[in-house]
């Protein structure tokens, strides 16, 4: 029986992690790297409860921070920039050459310059009025 091509909009998120594992072994097996990693750092008030988080990978010398976050009741103390600085300092620490982000003009493109990331992209309309950023880090080697 042929494959059949069908909208599925709820898949659930465990077969789609599946499926990204398959994508993530091709990956290792077509360039011989092996080292991917999760990189992901956390910031927790008194209860537990994740008030920020800095989330990415490193893989084959790159880094790619994919989620910085913090809540709004803690925004604007230099949690941020913490987070930051804590997942290049693990990126370097694992020997990534280079660390890879994306933001919005109404997130925290600021941060990120103030950082040492150079403006490598920028996607205007997305969303419509605003624009995507992508920002890279090179890192000493």
């Amino acid at each position: 029986m042929a494959p059949r091509l069908r909208a599925e909009h709820d898949l659930p998120s465990a077969e789609l992690d599946a499926i990204e594992e398959r994508l993530h072994d091709d990956n290792r097996r077509l360039t011989g790297h092996n080292d991917d990693r999760a990189l992901i750092f956390a910031l927790r008030d008194e209860q537990g409860l994740a008030v920020g988080i800095a989330a990415g990978y490193s893989w084959a010398g790159i880094a790619e921070l994919k989620l910085l976050w913090v809540d709004e009741a803690y925004r604007g103390l230099g949690h941020g920039r913490n987070l930051l600085d804590a997942f290049v300092a693990e990126a370097a620490a694992r020997g990534s050459l280079r660390i890879w982000v994306s933001t919005h003009d109404f997130q925290a493109p600021g941060l990120y310059q103030e950082a040492g990331f150079e403006r490598m992209a920028e996607f205007a309309g997305w969303p419509e009025g605003h624009s995507n950023i992508i920002f890279c880090r090179t890192l000493a080697a």
